[in-house]
C-alpha cells in the first residue's frame, strides 16, 4: 500500500494522542478495577477495528486483511507476554497501585523498540529478500521451542534477572523500598535507583526479546511497514488494561503456548515459501484470508481446550482436597472409637 508522508505523520500524531490519553487516564497511581479495565479494553479493540475498517474503505481490502491478521497475531503474542509481566511484578513485589504505571512505561518502551526494529526489518527486506529464509527458520525454531517448553510442563513461578540488570543494580545501588512513582532517590548523598526503576528496566529488556519473535512473525503476514507498525501499535496500546482484565485468566490458558507455536510455525512456513517464490521457485502462495482463518481458528480452539482442561484440573484438585479432608476427619474418629471399645 502506497502511504504518503502526510498519512504517516497523521497516523503517528493520532497514535501519540491516544497514548497521551492513556497516560492521562493512568497518571494517578490507583488500583485498576475489572470494570475500568474491561471498558478500556473494549475501547482499544474498537479503535483497532475502526482503523482496519478505515483501511478497507480508504485503502484496499488486502491492506485491511493484513492489518487484522497482524493485529490478532501481535495481540495473541502480547497475551503470552503478560505471563512474564506477572512474574516480574511478583518478583519485585510491585504494589498494586503502581503496576499500571510500570505497564504504561513498558508499553511506551515496547512501541519505541518495535518502531526501530520495524524500520530496520523493512530496510533489510527491501535490499535482501533472502532474509525471509532466516525469519522463517527463526519462527519455526521458536515454535518448536514453545512446544518443548509446554511439553516439559515446567511451572515457572519465578523470574530471574539477567546479568545486565544485575550489573546496573550493583553499579547504581537500589533502595530497599518503593518511594511512590519516583525512579531515583538520594541516600547518603548518593543517587540510587528505586525498585520501580528496576522493574521498568526489567520490562524494557524483556520487550527487546519479545520484539525478536513478534517482528518476524508480522513480516510473515505483510511486508508493508505501515501495516506492520500500526498493527503493533494497536496491539500494544490496550495491553495495560488487558493485564488487569485477564490477570486471573492467564493461568487458565494452559494450552496457549501450543496455539502460539502452531501460529508461529505456520507463519514460518509461509515465510519460507515466500522466500522460495522470490528466488524463482514455483511454490504456492498462502493468502491473507487463509492466514487469518488459521490464526483465528487456532486461537479459538486453544482457548476452548484451555478452559476445559483448567476446569477438569480444578475439579480434580477439589476432589483430592475433599478426600484429604475426609481422611483427616476419619482418623481422629477411628482412634476415639478404638479407645471406647478398649
Amino acid at each position: 500500500m502506497d502511504v504518503s508522508w502526510t498519512v504517516w505523520a497523521l497516523t503517528i500524531f493520532g497514535l501519540s494522542a491516544l497514548i497521551a490519553v492513556d497516560f492521562f487516564i493512568g497518571r494517578k497511581p490507583h488500583d485498576v478495577s475489572t470494570k475500568e479495565a474491561g471498558i478500556w479494553t473494549i475501547v482499544w479493540i474498537a479503535l483497532a477495528v475502526l482503523f482496519g475498517a478505515g483501511l478497507m474503505v480508504f485503502g484496499e481490502s488486502q491492506a485491511s486483511g493484513e492489518f487484522f491478521a497482524g493485529f490478532i497475531t501481535e495481540k495473541s503474542l502480547s497475551v503470552d507476554n503478560l505471563f512474564v509481566f506477572v512474574l516480574i511484578m511478583a518478583k519485585f513485589s510491585v504494589p498494586s497501585h503502581l503496576q499500571q504505571r510500570v505497564l504504561l512505561i513498558g508499553v511506551l518502551i515496547a512501541l519505541v523498540l518495535r518502531a526501530i526494529f520495524i524500520a530496520a526489518g523493512a530496510a533489510v527486506i527491501a535490499n535482501f529478500s533472502w532474509v525471509f529464509y532466516i525469519f522463517g527458520a527463526f519462527l519455526i525454531y521458536t515454535a518448536w521451542k514453545l512446544i518443548q517448553e509446554a511439553r516439559a510442563d515446567e511451572d515457572e513461578d519465578d523470574w530471574e534477572e539477567n546479568r545486565l540488570l544485575k550489573k546496573i543494580e550493583h553499579r547504581f545501588g537500589v533502595a530497599d523500598q518503593y518511594h511512590g512513582t519516583k525512579l531515583f532517590i538520594r541516600k547518603n548523598g548518593k543517587r540510587i535507583l528505586t525498585p520501580l526503576m528496576v522493574v521498568m528496566l526489567a520490562i524494557g529488556m524483556t520487550d527487546v526479546l519479545f520484539a525478536l519473535d513478534s517482528i518476524p512473525a508480522i513480516f510473515g503476514l505483510t511486508q508493508d511497514p505501515y501495516i506492520v507498525f500500526t498493527a503493533n501499535a494497536f496491539a500494544l496500546m490496550g495491553l495495560r488494561q488487558l493485564y488487569f482484565l485477564i490477570g486471573g485468566l492467564l493461568k487458565k490458558l494452559v494450552h496457549l503456548s501450543y496455539g502460539l507455536s502452531v501460529i508461529l510455525g505456520f507463519i514460518g512456513v509461509k515465510l519460507v515459501l515466500h522466500a522460495m517464490h522470490e528466488s524463482g521457485v514455483d511454490t504456492p502462495e498462502i493468502s491473507i484470508p487463509f492466514s487469518l482463518s488459521v490464526i483465528g481458528g487456532v486461537l479459538v480452539i486453544t482457548t476452548i481446550t484451555s478452559l476445559i482442561a483448567s476446569k477438569k484440573q480444578v475439579a480434580a484438585e477439589a476432589e483430592e482436597a475433599a478426600k484429604a479432608a475426609k481422611a483427616e476427619t476419619a482418623g481422629p474418629a477411628d482412634e476415639e472409637s478404638k479407645s471406647i471399645s478398649s
